[in-house]
């Protein structure tokens, strides 16, 4: 099991279930608000915002709270400014952990995630001290259902994709480079229907292995940055092993 943030990652979550659904459609929200600003505030023209409106609906925020989020953004409102930063740091066991945010206060955000880090064997560190131990990809995910195994190699190949990962339970995963990630996306939908999500991510080039205690550590360090809510999104170069994988879950 692969430490990169995806839906099948090991993530302990706590708390109710109407909290973490608050703070999901809040930095859904933030990801909305921001792309409508960069680009044009119409979906059809603007990818990044086309893109997190998707994730948003697939959240099953309600499509009314996503259009006011965009007419809101469209207007300029006031108190909705926020910066995307990058944050660098190592976890226990020398685990190298990348921290994407949007923020309206980069000096609170930096000074909460230095403090998470510290306190759980970690440490932050400054822009770059690990990117370089990822590389940057575009991401598209569709349920295996959609298209058998060649299918969809066929298909990806043909619009662009750098390579497929397919396996019943988790799905068809695309890889491709950064500035192909749209073009591909929009082949594959002409023929699959909309993807479960296309994004962008870092993808660890190497791995830390992690024994069970290891792991706990590791992850209840990516739980308290996960459930930050300036955080969008967090990615870790560790793997743990099934065994490891399924008593963790347990």
């Amino acid at each position: 099991m692969a430490g990169h943030s995806h839906a099948k990652n090991i993530m302990h979550r706590k708390g109710a279930q109407s909290v973490k659904k608050a703070r999901a459609f809040g930095k859904l929200i933030r990801e909305i608000t921001v792309s409508a600003k960069l680009g044009l505030p119409d979906p059809a023209h603007n990818p990044r915002l086309r893109a997190a409106v998707k994730a948003a609906l697939v959240a099953n925020m309600p499509r009314d709270t996503v259009d006011r989020a965009i007419k809101r953004a469209a207007a300029g409102a006031e108190g909705e400014n926020y910066e995307e930063v990058r944050y660098e740091g190592y976890g226990p066991a020398g685990v190298a952990v990348i921290v994407e945010s949007l923020t309206d206060n980069r000096n609170r955000t930096a000074s909460d995630l230095r403090s998470a880090f510290a306190k759980h064997g970690g440490a932050l560190g400054e822009t770059g001290s690990v990117a370089f131990q990822f590389e940057r990809q575009g991401v598209i995910r569709y349920p295996f259902a959609v298209a058998g195994e060649d299918a969809m190699l066929e298909a990806a190949i043909e619009a662009g994709a750098a390579d497929v990962e397919s396996d019943d339970e988790d799905g068809h995963e695309i890889r491709t480079a950064v500035e192909d990630l749209f073009a591909v996306r929009d082949a594959l939908e002409e023929k699959f229907g909309a993807a479960e999500s296309a994004r962008l991510e870092w993808r660890p080039n190497a791995t830390v292995a992690l024994d069970e205690e290891q792991a706990k550590g590791v992850l209840k360090l990516l739980d308290i940055l996960d459930d930050h809510d300036d955080v969008q999104n967090v990615y870790a170069n560790f793997e743990v092993s099934e065994a490891v994988a399924e008593r963790l879950s347990a």
